[in-house]
């Protein structure tokens, strides 16, 4: 499989060069590519689209005007509806990946004239993303963002829509955190009641990911947006607010599961098995899940996730709940449920030997629990 970094390639920076070389004479095309070229094959992605920022900044006109006019000139046509797959560089100008590095130069070099800071980044957005571009502008001139992010919620491209909601979003990965947004997210607020019936499901998605932020920091409030937009709502809503409260629901907030009927704990027996009892980092737990109705009556509405205690350096234990499994359980049912667990290293988690537990969770509520020792 291709690294992600390799998204942005010398290849890529080339065509760069060419498409703006091909709108602006005051653009330095061969300091461009010399910069930019320089030292980008060792490293990774985020950093490369950093480093070719570094490479527009000393090829571009220093006049922010004038080489926001060549960026948005160099830009190929705009992406239609949710399809991302056609957001690339060809030889109608600009886009994909070559855009994040021109909209961290927006980021930079647009707060002296944030009208059209927000412009070229309207117009960014619509072939990448500007989702952390955006965010500067956010922290630094709220009332003029947050009016012009209004006005976007009525745009008629889907991913200026989409950027209203996922570059305010408190907790963007990989983007610049908005502490004041964590602390109070109000401001938002009117922005996503206008997205959440949006036609497109890129921007639903996006709205949920935006509530599920919130609710890390303020479950009580989307509880409360719960309450007053879930009943009666359209499936594609109930849809936006299930993904919405999926922290909420696998931290068993009482609240939450009871609104979508989850609020009763299982009537009936559970058995949490595992395929070893040992496992080393790299390899995988199969968790095979057994579970019996003892209702003589009445189905059971069961969401089913499992939280693995993981030891830390010092000894202690941190639990993180993975999501499971959905089922109804009819009268005296009895239904086998099955999943491997990897424990392959992945970059925001460092595994350390010794005895980890495994609950499982049904309805929020501990039902079963076991062990394995987790070797180096």
């Amino acid at each position: 499989m291709e690294p992600f970094k390799n998204l942005i390639n010398p290849g890529l920076v080339r065509a760069m060069a060419t498409h703006l070389a091909r709108v602006s004479r005051a653009f330095d095309r061969p300091r461009f590519e010399a910069g930019a070229l320089a030292g980008l094959e060792a490293l990774e992605l985020k950093a490369r689209a950093l480093h070719v920022c570094d490479a527009l900044e000393a090829a571009l006109p220093n006049d922010f005007a004038t080489a926001a006019g060549a960026l948005t000139a160099a830009l190929g046509p705009a992406g239609e509806g949710d399809d991302l797959s056609t957001l690339r560089t060809g030889d109608a100008g600009l886009g994909g990946w070559a855009v994040w590095p021109m909209s961290e130069y927006v980021a930079r070099h647009g707060h002296a004239d944030v009208p059209l800071a927000l412009q070229t980044l309207h117009a960014m957005t619509q072939r990448f993303s500007a989702e952390w571009a955006i965010r500067p502008f956010i922290q630094r001139h709220p009332d003029t963002t947050f009016a012009t992010l209004q006005r976007w919620t009525t745009d008629p491209s889907a991913h200026v829509r989409r950027l209203v909601s996922e570059g305010s979003r408190p907790r963007l990965p990989w983007g610049l955190q908005l502490k004041a947004l964590i602390v109070d997210p109000s401001p938002t607020l009117p922005l996503l009641r206008a997205l959440q019936d949006d036609e497109s499901a890129y921007v639903r998605r996006s709205v949920a990911n935006h509530l599920n932020d919130i609710a890390k920091d303020h479950p009580a409030l989307v509880v409360q947006w719960l309450h007053d937009h879930l009943p009666g709502a359209p499936a594609p809503r109930q849809a936006l607010l299930r993904h919405a409260c999926r922290t909420l629901v696998k931290q068993g907030h009482p609240q939450v599961l009871q609104a979508w009927g989850l609020g009763t704990p299982l009537r009936g027996e559970a058995r949490l098995t595992l395929s070893a009892d040992r496992v080393v980092v790299g390899g995988s737990l199969r968790l095979e899940v057994r579970l019996q109705s003892t209702r003589r009556r009445g189905d059971q509405a069961l969401v089913i996730d499992y939280a693995v205690h993981h030891v830390k350096a010092r000894g202690g234990t941190s639990a993180k709940v993975f999501k499971g499994w959905r089922c109804t359980l009819a009268p005296g049912q009895s239904v086998t449920l099955s999943r491997p667990h990897s424990f392959k290293p992945i970059t925001t988690r460092r595994y350390h030997a010794g005895r980890h537990r495994i609950e499982l969770l049904v309805n929020g509520r501990v039902e079963a629990e076991a062990a394995f020792e987790l070797a180096l």
